[in-house]
């Protein structure tokens, strides 16, 4: 087994300006319908939702590097259990992953992810 791992941050404001300056463009290259719709349900908190979801992200392909090529933006979601824990969702599998476990924290200016990926040798 082979025990990987992908940290990411990034400025809440960024990912607000990215989204008021590209609109759809950039939230359509970047998330999933179900991420857009559960962002949009955060009125006033919508782009730290947006912004967590993209430190995941950023987090994952860190933590699988390896496969990152096989990856895009919209082949991978973040939902949310019913208890509110953050899970990915791959739309397409990813050979040889075993587990994978994330954890998201947004506050007032950052967002940040963690994700640790176990794979079979």
């Amino acid at each position: 087994m082979k025990l990987t791992c992908g940290t990411d941050i990034i400025e809440i404001n960024r990912i607000k300006e990215a989204i008021e300056n590209l609109g759809d463009k950039f939230l359509k290259r970047i998330f999933t319908e179900n991420e857009i719709e559960y962002c949009e349900k955060h009125k006033n908190q919508k782009y730290e939702h947006y912004a967590a979801r993209f430190a995941a992200k950023e987090a994952i392909f860190k933590a699988i590097s390896e496969k990152k090529s096989i990856l895009n933006w919209n082949k991978l979601e973040i939902i949310n259990l019913p208890n509110g824990k953050p899970q990915i969702n791959f739309l397409d599998k990813i050979e040889n992953l075993e587990d994978i476990d994330i954890s998201i924290a947004h506050c007032r200016n950052y967002a940040v992810a963690n994700v640790i990926a176990t794979f079979k040798k």
